[in-house]
């Protein structure tokens, strides 16, 4: 059974950090693609992050600048450093595990942003 377990999340202030992470199990991640991906009421899911399986990376405009992706694979685990956070942060944030025909999807975690 694959599992993806989001952690990190909560309120906090405009211009604040947080640290996400992103538990998988089931799956040895260095073969995936693993990505964060965000949803605020009322909002389509977008694209917040993304780390490759060769460790290159690749950021939604809305983030650029201001958060860092990063794995461990050793620990089967994925980070967000959010830092500079605005109120338009706020939103559920999933992770995602990608391998060709194969991808996972987290349960999300709730941040708040408030200003």
């Amino acid at each position: 059974q694959v599992q993806l377990v989001e952690s990190g999340g909560g309120l906090v202030q405009a211009g604040g950090s947080l640290r996400l992470s992103c538990s998988a199990s089931g799956i040895s991640i260095s073969s995936y693609d693993m990505g964060w991906y965000r949803q605020a009421p009322g909002n389509q899911r977008e694209l917040v992050a993304v780390i490759t399986s060769g460790g290159s990376t690749n950021y939604g405009d809305s983030v650029k600048g201001r958060f860092t992706i990063s794995r461990d694979n050793a620990k089967s685990t994925v980070y967000l450093q959010m830092n500079s956070l605005e109120p338009e942060d706020t939103a559920v944030y999933y992770c995602n595990a990608d391998r060709r025909i194969w991808a996972y999807w987290g349960q999300g975690t709730q941040v708040a942003v408030s200003s």
